[in-house]
């Protein structure tokens, strides 16, 4: 038929349409959708609509009415009114909110060339690629309609032209934020600029957020495939997560309040993240990371997501502060520890096995030794904040403080607060108990304020206190011994009649400070041994009080009483307070150091 005399034919059908329409004459088809009816004509469906035609030849020709049955149009009820008004000349608007539903409606009526010149589905074809899929919030508006359109919308290539759409729009929007793609050889210089400034987070980047996880993991696929840069989803990928899996219990305990699909949903949702998260060091913030990770332990997800999470803290764990390592132990049993320990281990061992096969970049503007030392003060604070749950066991206490690698504890306060928090909390601890965990510290690396604490702390075991005093005196011994043999400045003229009197005395100070720190180490090593003997014979008579109570032997081993515990520690205390004119002040327990109210009052 040549192209004149389908316009004439066009014409004609719409003329005659229109006096259907004005005679109000009486409908011969009834056509149901869904819950929905139309009474209609057969002539203007039958002209433009292939399906109806098909339809109508296969019902009863007998009956004045036909009706026929349309029970899947893509779009339900909605759909086939504006097709209807279509086929019957009726004007209407066609938008971004309806053109998905046109199209897929158009396609499953066979509204095309076949029956009627420029039908429905070449109308909607104009207008998807002169107008819808010309800006980037309407091409997304569109694919967030065809989503509910599945499966006709991918056959008739609709998704996969709004994703193209948009993955090139947004590379064009991007421009000025992302780095050329030029070469490979810049990816180090890309990694450092992207360290000292995040991503610049794009307007374009909130309206992804209404796609389904789906849809949204395809248009950034297809974002890289064109040359976007990974590390540049990062802000995209925040603002999704914390929209979608908004409303979960995931900073406290208690039993889940979410329904299985729900649950479900989230949990495919939060794997596909993790999936298209960027590799490059820093693009995302240890605390989101964190938030991922709370997340994938309550709802559940494989382990390789969670170790995936795991291992990309470990590797950033040196920004990371406290409160992103106090995950909760999501156990809904309340048996276990309140901290999920095991999890925050695992953090540090992936930190400590980056650190010795040196896969974190040594070019990235980071002192590993200042790296180090905070990694070691972060987790001493851990350590001090899980110590007081009665849940963590000796076991899990002990491993997890073995894993602080040494040269990151330039004290030993933090290690002894944990201990010392851990003793409070855990008081039915046998004596060998809390020996191995007075183990865990360095006696030698306590500060002076944590040595006054721990001479009079009675939950310690008498030998780490022995300990803590012994290396209190060398350290005294050492200072005065690097005072008396640093050489004195050379005096002035004017004053070298007035100095050597001063001179002799400190010398002679000097000398009796000696002598003094060489007997107090003496007594300090016979109260080690009479406390030896003290032990075997408590030993002994606890052997034959029962068999023997009056026997000589054990009333002459009462007739002098050892030196009782506090006794022995006040003794070597004040002895310790001789070589101490600096006024330590007492340590609180916490970190932080009280100062000294009068000397008066000081401890002795």
């Amino acid at each position: 038929m040549s192209a004149k005399k389908q316009d004439l034919l066009s014409s004609a059908m719409k003329r005659t349409s229109e006096w259907i329409s004005s005679q109000e004459l009486s409908s011969d088809v009834t056509v149901h959708v869904g819950e929905a009816s139309f009474s209609l004509h057969k002539f203007p469906l039958l002209s433009k609509c292939g399906l109806i035609k098909k339809l109508v030849s296969e019902s009863n020709k007998d009956s004045d009415s036909t009706v026929i049955n349309i029970p899947d149009i893509p779009g339900g009820s909605e759909a086939f009114e504006l097709a209807a008004k279509f086929c019957y000349g009726i004007n209407f608007d066609m938008s971004t909110e309806n053109i998905a539903m046109l199209r897929c409606a158009a396609e499953y009526l066979e509204m095309t060339e076949e029956h009627s010149v420029e039908n429905l589905v070449v109308r909607a074809k104009a207008y998807l690629n002169e107008v819808a899929l010309k800006s980037l919030s309407s091409s997304i508006t569109v694919l967030h309609k065809t989503e509910e359109l599945l499966p006709i919308a991918e056959r008739v290539k609709l998704v996969s032209r709004c994703i193209d759409a948009i993955a090139y729009m947004t590379c064009q929007e991007s421009q000025f934020f992302s780095p050329s793609s030029s070469s490979n050889s810049g990816n180090n210089e890309v990694v450092v600029q992207h360290q000292s400034k995040q991503p610049v987070v794009d307007w374009w980047a909130e309206d992804l957020t209404v796609l389904r996880i789906d849809s949204f993991q395809r248009v950034l696929i297809a974002m890289m495939a064109r040359g976007f840069k990974q590390y540049g989803l990062g802000p995209v990928l925040m603002l999704y997560a914390q929209k979608s899996l908004r409303g979960l219990e995931i900073f406290g305990k208690g039993m889940k309040k979410i329904e299985p699909k729900q649950e479900h949903e989230k949990r495919v949702i939060l794997e596909t993240i993790v999936s298209l998260l960027p590799r490059e060091n820093n693009a995302m913030s240890v605390s989101f990371l964190s938030m991922l990770l709370r997340a994938a332990i309550y709802l559940e997800t494989t382990v390789a997501c969670r170790l995936d999470l795991e291992k990309r803290m470990g590797l950033q764990l040196g920004q990371a502060v406290l409160d992103d390592l106090l995950i909760p132990s999501y156990s809904f049993t309340g048996e276990h520890s309140l901290f999920d320990t095991d999890t925050v281990q695992r953090i540090l061992m992936n930190y400590l096995e980056f650190e010795v096969e040196g896969v974190r970049l040594s070019n990235n503007g980071v002192d590993l030794a200042t790296d180090m030392e905070r990694v070691g003060k972060l987790m001493e604070n851990y350590m001090a904040e899980i110590a007081s749950d009665r849940n963590v066991s000796l076991q899990k206490f002990i491993s997890l403080a073995e894993l602080i690698p040494e040269q990151s504890r330039v004290t030993e306060d933090g290690m002894y607060r944990a201990v010392d928090i851990y003793l409070k909390a855990h008081p039915n601890m046998s004596d060998v108990e809390r020996k191995k965990v007075c183990s865990l510290m360095d006696c030698q690396k306590l500060s002076r304020e944590a040595c006054a604490h721990a001479a009079q702390n009675d939950r310690l075991p008498v030998q780490t206190i022995v300990q803590v005093l012994y290396y209190e005196q060398q350290r005294l011994r050492g200072e005065v011994t690097n005072d008396s043999e640093s050489p004195a400045p050379t005096p002035p003229a004017a004053a070298a009649a007035v100095l050597p009197p001063k001179l002799s005395s400190y010398n002679d100070e000097l000398s009796k400070l000696k002598r003094e720190n060489q007997d107090l180490k003496l007594e300090l090593l016979k109260m080690k041994m009479k406390l030896k003997e003290f032990e075997k014979e408590n030993d002994k008579k606890s052997s034959t009080m029962s068999s023997i109570p009056n026997s000589p032997s054990s009333t002459a081993s009462m007739d002098k009483p050892p030196l009782p515990r506090k006794s022995f520690i006040n003794s070597v205390s004040r002895k310790l307070g001789k070589l101490n004119p600096f006024g330590i002040p007492p340590y609180n327990g916490r970190g932080r150091t009280k100062p000294p109210k009068d000397r008066r009052h000081s401890i002795s």
